[in-house]
C-alpha cells in the first residue's frame, strides 16, 4: 500500500469479519488520498465499517464516530502530534479499541514507542488490502497483527537491548503498579480509579518515578522500567 494510493479490494463472501458483525474501524491517516482510499476498502468490504476518518490524532480525540470503534489504524507520521505518541491518549479517548500503527518505513525508535504506549500491532502501509482486513480481524478477535518486517525489527531492538536486567530504582509497590497500567495505556484518571487513588495521588507517583528513574517522559519512563524488568 503506497503512500499515495491504496490498491482496493473487492469484496469477497467470507471475508475477513463477515457474519460476525462489522468491525468497527477508526482511521487516522493525514494524507487525503489514501484515507479516502482505505475508507473505501474498509466501507466496501462486508463486515467491516469505517465510523470515522481522521486527520491527526487531535481531530480523533474531538471526533464523535457513528459507533464506537473496536479497532484503531493510526499512522505513526502525522502533523502535530504523532502516532506513536497519540496511542495514549486515542486509547484513553476509546478505551474498548485497540490500536495498529500504520507506517511507511520500519523506525525502530518509534516501534517501541508505540508498543510502550499500548499499540498491539504494527503493519507496514505497503502492506496489500487483503492482509489489511485480515489484520483488523485479527486484532479484533485479541490477537497482535504485525508486518514480517516489523517483527524483524523487533526481534533485533530485544536481541540488542539483552535480556531484561533487574535493577532496584526503590520504587514503592504502587509507584510499580502505576507504572505498569500507563505502559498499557491507561490515562491518570483510569490508572487513579484502577488502583483507588486520586488523580493528584498519580500525578505524585509519576513525579516521584520520573526522579527515581532519572527520566523527563512517559515514553522514557515506561522503556526504562521494561529494560530494568520492573514491570
Amino acid at each position: 500500500m503506497s503512500r499515495r494510493s491504496v490498491s482496493l479490494l473487492k469484496p469477497e463472501a467470507g471475508s475477513p469479519g463477515a457474519g460476525v458483525g462489522r468491525a468497527r474501524v477508526l482511521l487516522v491517516e493525514d494524507d487525503r488520498v489514501a484515507r479516502d482510499g482505505l475508507r473505501t476498502l474498509i466501507d466496501g468490504t462486508p463486515g467491516f465499517s469505517c465510523v470515522a476518518a481522521c486527520a491527526s490524532v487531535e481531530q480523533a480525540l474531538r471526533a464523535a464516530p457513528s459507533e464506537p470503534p473496536e479497532v484503531i489504524l493510526l499512522d505513526i507520521g502525522l502533523p502535530g502530534m504523532s502516532g506513536s505518541e497519540g496511542v495514549a491518549p486515542l486509547r484513553a479517548r476509546y478505551p474498548a479499541a485497540a490500536v495498529v500503527m500504520l507506517t511507511v518505513y520500519e523506525e525502530e525508535d518509534r516501534v517501541f514507542e508505540s508498543i510502550c504506549n499500548g499499540a498491539c500491532g504494527y503493519l507496514l502501509k505497503k502492506t496489500p488490502p487483503a492482509k489489511l482486513l485480515e489484520a483488523i480481524a485479527e486484532v479484533r478477535a485479541g490477537g497482535a497483527p504485525m508486518s514480517p518486517q516489523i517483527a524483524r525489527q523487533v526481534v533485533r531492538l530485544f536481541q540488542k537491548t539483552g535480556p531484561p536486567r533487574r535493577i532496584e530504582y526503590h520504587l514503592t509497590a504502587q509507584e510499580t503498579r502505576m507504572l505498569a497500567l500507563l505502559a498499557d495505556g491507561h490515562s491518570y484518571q483510569a490508572a487513579a480509579d484502577r488502583i483507588h487513588v486520586s488523580v493528584n495521588t498519580i500525578r505524585n507517583y509519576v513525579r516521584s518515578v520520573y526522579e527515581k528513574l532519572h527520566v523527563h517522559t512517559k515514553s522514557e519512563a515506561v522503556s526504562k522500567a521494561i529494560k530494568a524488568g520492573l514491570i
